[in-house]
């Protein structure tokens, strides 16, 4: 008996997951996502009323555009001025001007605030996920970032559809000036975060990341999605304007809430097998929930595809971030947050922008089925990506 005792292996305690840094951080997770989706599929409609119905999707991509060109800098400003002026800033841009458009409305006044806006959001995404990383043991990755997926995945799931349902109900202004002090009111956690990056030419890494096929496929097969996302917030409202208001706010709830807890599970699937063996289901879910979305008169057929697209789009999200986080060195976090995010926002504008031009001519259905078609060739990548 004592000799069995003796050479019995001992269970490894678990490291801590969340500590006091990161629940702070929390806290700028919240009011960064507030502050991105409450008026995201609000402002094309904002446009629109606004008689700009034409170019509705161009405040969308002018947001994404500015985001994705933000992004690829804030490295740099992150090893200048430390995680905290950098995220107190991007939170400030992305907050702020959003409380112009409750008393400005003609089309280059929302661009030009979309375009502020997505230069704050590149910065408190990239500097804050950069953070995030560092606040999380390595070996609970895939479950850590799954964790900081749903502490951002529950308010962007309530704000996208509640953004919509407001801004029927009670008009735009109340949207804009909730977006503006929800995101404010997050800085009050920024002192209570590291202070300073690692001295790392960031710039340096950025572009060698860039240059490294092992996260730029992920990247891409990422990116293939995410144009799908920006089809979706843009024009599901438009495209079902002939259905009930809540047939748009249900799907547009369906597909964040799939997604969130999808972000888990794949977390904890990754940890345990590799994440790239999630990269071609992710794929193949996304691409038949905007099949499924075709069918705008259909109100089951979109709050499905909303829930197909959003299971699949969830697994590409942990997945694709786990896998380029496991692939840099201590150090490469701050690049691997950028390249990341600029995929997450490059694929949206992309989306958004390719949908707008051909949407006049061929419809919603037709668009939708186009995008899902789109994203089958990233398969080829994802087989050649099948090791962690």
């Amino acid at each position: 008996m004592t000799a069995d005792l003796l050479t019995r292996p001992t269970r490894t305690p678990r490291t801590r997951l969340v500590s006091r840094a990161l629940l702070l951080r929390f806290v700028s997770i919240v009011g960064s996502s507030i502050g991105f989706y409450l008026p995201l599929s609000v402002v094309p409609l904002f446009a629109r009323d606004a008689g700009a119905a034409g170019d509705a999707g161009l405040a969308t991509v002018a947001l994404l555009l500015a985001t994705v060109a933000a992004e690829l800098v804030t490295p740099r400003l992150v090893v200048r001025v430390g995680y905290r002026w950098a995220l107190a800033v991007g939170l400030f841009l992305l907050g702020a001007p959003t409380i112009v458009l409750t008393f400005a409305d003609s089309l280059w006044v929302i661009v030009a605030v979309s375009v502020v806006r997505g230069a704050g959001f590149a910065v408190a995404v990239v500097a804050g996920g950069a953070v995030t990383a560092l606040l999380i043991p390595a070996d609970r990755r895939g479950e850590g970032l799954a964790l900081v997926g749903i502490v951002g995945g529950v308010p962007g799931l309530l704000a996208l559809p509640a953004g919509v349902w407001a801004a029927a109900h009670w008009g735009y202004a109340p949207v804009f000036v909730t977006t503006t002090v929800a995101t404010l009111l997050a800085l009050l956690s920024v002192p209570g975060l590291p202070r300073r990056a690692a001295a790392v030419p960031a710039e340096d890494g950025v572009l060698a990341g860039l240059r490294n096929p092992s996260l730029t496929r992920p990247a891409t097969i990422f990116a293939a999605s995410t144009a799908a996302v920006g089809v979706l917030v843009t024009f599901l409202p438009l495209a079902t304007s002939a259905q009930p208001a809540w047939v748009a706010a249900t799907a547009l709830l369906a597909q964040p809430a799939a997604s969130t807890v999808t972000r888990w599970i794949a977390g904890r699937v990754g940890d345990r097998r590799g994440p790239a063996c999630l990269l071609a289901p992710g794929l193949l879910l996304s691409a038949a929930g905007m099949a499924l979305l075709a069918a705008t008169g259909t109100p089951a057929a979109v709050i499905g595809g909303a829930l197909v697209f959003g299971t699949g789009f969830g697994a590409l999200q942990n997945a694709t971030l786990a896998l380029m986080y496991n692939r840099v060195p201590a150090g490469g976090e701050s690049a691997v947050s950028a390249i990341w995010n600029a995929a997450y926002d490059l694929g949206m504008a992309a989306g958004a922008l390719a949908a707008g031009l051909v949407i006049t001519s061929i419809g919603y259905p037709t668009t939708f089925l186009l995008t899902a078609a789109v994203m089958l060739p990233a398969l080829a990548l994802s087989r050649r990506d099948r090791r962690p």
